[in-house]
């Protein structure tokens, strides 16, 4: 078993104090994502996950959101550890860029920290993190907190619940999970252990919501064995391509398997697809012949009834293998009507006008595409209603929070609690910064921190409330008129102002229109004189308030207005001497 006898010190010292315990979650409240919550104690705080939420349609162009964690940082000498359960984006796809910034031990299993090296190595390669490899049926020290590791059967392997001591009671976090009875790699759920929790005693559960509207069983992964049998049983002359989620390895083994017993190559597309099953294969958490694996630029050698093709881009991701083929943009794979296409996932909530867009695409291609969830081309790595009966009645928390999940399925989990024995006042729905503070016989909400998203564009960090979201939705809606002047020094139009619309219409099919918003920047500039120069700001604002009175007599249209001056004689900004901090800044909009 993993110790660290410096956590075990503090906690005795810790342990001593009549103190209160409080769950704080940061993300994966009423939301599908960033999941994150911290435990704390006294002087020391335990964090779970570090996730990342894919952006909606009213996002434009963020790539994801992570959890905002100013309540960490300002703490971050407090932080004794970070666990991780699993591999999943939901719960390591913020490591990179929040890791640096709370710089502490990093525990997972050998599959989890080897998928978090891979994210650190591409987006965070100047980080060293202090990995704390552990395994199930583990137990750490950290601080006042004994961790215990518990078996977890999910759709990506190697996961993990939690049991964690704490000087107040035990608080049970199931992770994301199922009760499958016949697991691809044979890793049960550890019922026998969430038992024993159950009879020692917990204090609170936090519990997977995924599913709890789906009544009864989630099937067992190994059901869709049959269903790719018989997808290359019908089409033992074409070339498949199936689409999955990259870190879903037990679907992918299934692939692997069903393609030697069907004497056919397998090629992985997707780099995310690519660097999961090397390292799952590296690590010998999925088996397959080098014989069987074919490099994406050979595949021209291997005849189309002979080859399957894994790639990403089951949710429709922009950029991935699967979208790619269905624009006609791939390098490498022109989809015809000699292909079956077959996706082996169901779209998240969100993005299903994205997925559908995707299929409909592929039908243009001319080929067939499976997808339908008749075909059963698809199962659930998350409980279902029975399954979390089972899971509350083996616990039998005295408190209990539903997480992981939208605000209904909070609601709807904490009912079933309430059906399942938990007292009525004991089960609470809460959403991101508010606190649960605990003690042995008594629980209760009163305090808020700060918690929310951070949006990440490219490399480029921001609030979900900041002003580019605001500047992109203005632009989406009405786009955009540019008008570009050159003033002489004495602050006079040098020439005729020229317009330059996007988004909103094309200014030369309207004549009347350009010749009313000269008028309008004309008067603009008059009216300053002089100041027009020295006042950039201000000028800028009466520009675009004489265009907009202009633009509303013409329509109901509001576009965005980016005035661009330019001054005859005056130095380029670069070498001109900053205004001084007391008086006013010029912008330049561009």
């Amino acid at each position: 078993m993993a110790r660290d006898s410096r956590s075990r010190k503090k906690k005795t010292s810790a342990a001593k104090k009549d103190g209160k315990l409080r769950y704080i979650p940061l993300g994966g409240l009423g939301e599908v994502g960033k999941n994150m919550y911290a435990l704390e104690y006294e002087d020391s705080i335990l964090v779970v996950d570090c996730g990342l939420m894919f952006p909606d349609d009213e996002m434009f162009g963020i790539d994801f959101v992570i959890p905002d964690i100013t309540y960490l940082e300002e703490r971050k000498d407090k932080i004794v550890g970070i666990v991780i359960t699993h591999g999943h984006e939901d719960h390591i796809g913020g490591l990179p860029f929040n890791l640096p910034k709370i710089p502490a031990p990093l525990y997972g299993t050998k599959l989890t920290l080897g998928m978090v090296g891979n994210k650190l190595t591409e987006w965070a390669p100047a980080f060293s993190p202090d990995y704390r490899e552990i395994r199930a049926g583990d137990r750490v020290e950290m601080g006042p907190f004994s961790v215990r590791f518990i078996a977890v059967c999910h759709s990506v392997p190697d996961g993990v619940g939690l049991a964690i001591e704490t000087p107040v009671g035990t608080v049970v976090h199931t992770g994301d999970f199922k009760l499958d009875p016949t697991p691809i790699d044979g890793r049960l759920t550890d019922y026998a252990a969430f038992s024993e929790e159950g009879k020692k005693g917990v204090l609170l559960l936090l519990s997977d919501s995924t599913n709890v509207e789906r009544p009864g069983f989630t099937q067992s992964e190994h059901t869709l064995s049959g269903t790719i049998d018989r997808l290359f049983r019908q089409h033992r002359s074409r070339r498949i391509v199936i689409s999955a989620f990259a870190s879903n390895l037990h679907r992918v083994q299934q692939v692997v398997d069903a393609a030697a017993r069907f004497n056919r190559k397998v090629a992985l597309v997707g780099r995310s697809m690519v660097k999961n099953v090397e390292l799952a294969r590296e690590l010998g958490y999925l088996h397959a012949d080098d014989k069987t694996i074919v490099d994406i630029e050979d595949i021209g050698k291997v005849p189309p009834g002979s080859l399957v093709v894994m790639t990403t881009g089951s949710q429709g991701e922009p950029f991935s293998g699967l979208v790619l083929m269905s624009r006609g943009e791939h390098r490498v794979i022109t989809l015809t009507e000699k292909d079956v296409v077959a996706i082996f996932a169901t779209p998240i909530p969100g993005n299903e006008k994205t997925v559908s867009n995707t299929i409909n695409r592929l039908f243009a291609c001319g080929c067939e595409v499976v997808y339908e969830k008749e075909q059963a081309i698809h199962v659930s790595g998350h409980a279902a209603q029975d399954e979390l009966r089972v899971m509350l009645n083996m616990v039998r928390p005295q408190f209990f929070v539903p997480v992981h999940g939208e605000y209904r399925h909070l609601v709807r989990h904490a009912k079933l609690a309430r059906e399942m024995g938990v007292a009525p006042k004991n089960a609470f729905v809460l959403l991101n910064g508010d606190v649960l503070t605990l003690e042995k016989d008594k629980a209760v909400v009163k305090d808020r921190v700060q918690a929310g998203g951070i949006m990440v564009d490219g490399i480029a960090l921001g609030e979900m409330q900041g002003s580019v979201l605001k500047e992109r939705r203005e632009l989406a809606e009405d786009g955009a008129v540019a008008v570009s002047l050159i003033l002489t020094g004495e602050g006079t139009l040098a020439s005729p102002p020229v317009f330059e619309s996007r988004g909103f219409l094309h200014l030369e099919d309207a004549a009347k229109l350009r010749e009313d918003l000269t008028v309008s920047v004309g008067k603009a500039v008059e009216s300053l004189g002089a100041k027009a120069v020295s006042d950039r700001d201000l000028l800028e604002t009466r520009i675009k308030g004489r265009m907009r009175d202009a633009l509303r007599r013409f329509g109901r249209g509001r576009p965005v207005i980016l005035p661009l001056v330019t001054v005859l004689g005056e130095k380029p900004a670069a070498e001109r001497p900053r205004a001084s901090s007391q008086g006013r800044g010029r912008r330049r909009k561009s």
